[in-house]
């Protein structure tokens, strides 16, 4: 049969998730029904389809080879010619070949699908003034310069969709290896696909706060990719493009036969991400329950009802039942715990600086966004204690959030939120293809 691993339950995603106590299919139900209607509505609100990001910080590790970015090998600019020559990185190394001018089209699409649209109005510039001399900065979890750098720009998330672009081959390989090889507490006998020539070690048996920070990243990069399998570029004619969900990519990255065991196991760490971040936002409610705090676009009618509905929208998160113990992290002793946390911190800042090597414009800013708000919400679980003892009264005391971090939180979960809705749909495509 195709591709049973989403719906058979030997294939094992089903049931308890490791390291909690909340099984897949109450995830399903709740998120499906109750969740992802509710953040779809928020994050269309004004206040939560604008982010402000830097796209052009200079990537920190290695020289910049966005030329080698896109389709293999990005061309810029794509010449007019009836053949051209196309690099592409084999071992560090470039190589010439020849393609037809179909190759062409190919690059110029890979191009446009990575832009950004940065359409915005006069209007709404000038409310972006107005939002910037509203807001207080506060000390950031991740390394983004975003919210002070000269160089950010505001950019309209629903012109500018998470979806396929064409980012692939070395570039995008490299960026995701600095991620698993430099920062995760990974298991050594997990496979990586990027890196097949080194063989898997013996096992190795890691702390609940390593295994986390490890599930973390593997969910957020499961995330990514049911988004790109999801919205496909399945057809381009006649100036409309046709998006929809491309069963063989899906299968390609999460099949077990085709990933070597590994797909439901990222697949398992998606959930997990997901009940991190839900854990973060059911904490973090009292922090906006506060008359005080506002989000504001100085429309006065638009931000009450934002307020209402991320209010509505949080008690919907405190409703279920089966939340992660975070109280299970960091509970050793004293001094092993803080510098448990402080690693924990130290490794995350450095995932949000590798975003900055991301090729694509597009992902780059997704990646980001994302990497902020899983940021966010490791900040949120780490400072329980701070949000219990808010001052009702006092915007500029205590546990604080800026703009930027909770227009990141909200979308980002509405990532994960998405992800699992669209795992829905793949199953429904896969039972068909019995």
């Amino acid at each position: 049969s195709s591709c049973p691993f989403l719906y058979e339950r030997e294939n094992k995603l089903t049931g308890v998730l490791d390291d909690c106590f909340c099984d897949i299919e109450s995830i399903d139900v709740f998120n499906n029904f109750k969740i992802y209607p509710r953040i779809q509505k928020l994050t269309e609100r004004d206040y939560f389809r604008y982010y402000r990001v830097n796209l052009n910080r200079p990537c920190p590790f290695w020289p910049d080879d966005s030329h080698c970015s896109i389709k293999d090998c990005q061309v810029e600019p794509c010449p007019e010619l009836a053949y051209v020559l196309f690099c592409f990185c084999i071992g560090g190394q470039y190589s010439q070949v020849a393609n037809d001018i179909t190759d062409i089209a190919d690059c110029e699409q890979a191009q446009d699908l990575g832009a950004i649209n940065s359409t915005l109005s006069n209007y709404t510039k000038e409310a972006f003034e107005d939002w910037a001399r509203h807001d207080d900065a506060q000390d950031h979890f991740c390394e983004l310069d975003d919210e002070t750098s000269p160089d950010a720009n505001y950019v309209d998330l629903l012109l500018n969709p998470e979806r396929y672009t064409g980012y692939k081959g070395p570039s995008a390989w490299r960026v995701w290896n600095s991620i698993y090889e430099e920062n995760c507490f990974k298991p050594r006998s997990v496979y990586r696909p990027l890196n097949p020539m080194v063989p898997p070690r013996g096992k190795e048996c890691l702390c609940l706060e390593k295994r986390v920070f490890y599930r973390l990243i593997s969910g957020l990069h499961s995330s990514i990719n049911i988004h790109l399998c999801a919205e496909y570029l399945l057809d381009e004619g006649w100036g409309k493009s046709l998006w929809g969900p491309n069963v063989q990519e899906f299968r390609q990255r999460f099949d077990p036969a085709e990933t070597k065991g590994e797909g439901t196991r990222r697949l398992k760490n998606l959930y997990f991400l997901y009940l991190i971040e839900l854990r973060a936002l059911s904490k973090v409610a009292p922090y906006f329950e506060r008359a005080f705090v506002n989000l504001y676009t100085g429309d006065h009618q638009e931000d009450r009802t934002t307020k209402e509905l991320l209010l509505q929208f949080f008690n919907d998160t405190k409703a279920f039942p089966m939340h992660f113990d975070e109280k299970s992290m960091f509970a050793g002793q004293k001094m092993e715990a803080k510098t448990l946390k402080e690693e924990f911190r130290l490794h995350f800042k450095n995932i949000s600086r590798i975003m900055d090597c991301v090729g694509c414009s597009k992902c780059r800013l997704w990646g980001k966004l994302q990497t902020q708000g899983l940021g966010t919400a490791l900040k949120i679980l780490f400072s329980e204690k701070e949000i219990k003892n808010l001052p009702e009264h006092s915007p500029s005391k205590g546990f604080q959030l800026t703009r930027q971090e909770i227009v990141a939180l909200l979308n980002g979960f509405g990532r994960l939120s998405t992800s699992i809705h669209q795992l829905h749909n793949f199953r429904a495509l896969l039972k068909e293809k019995r």
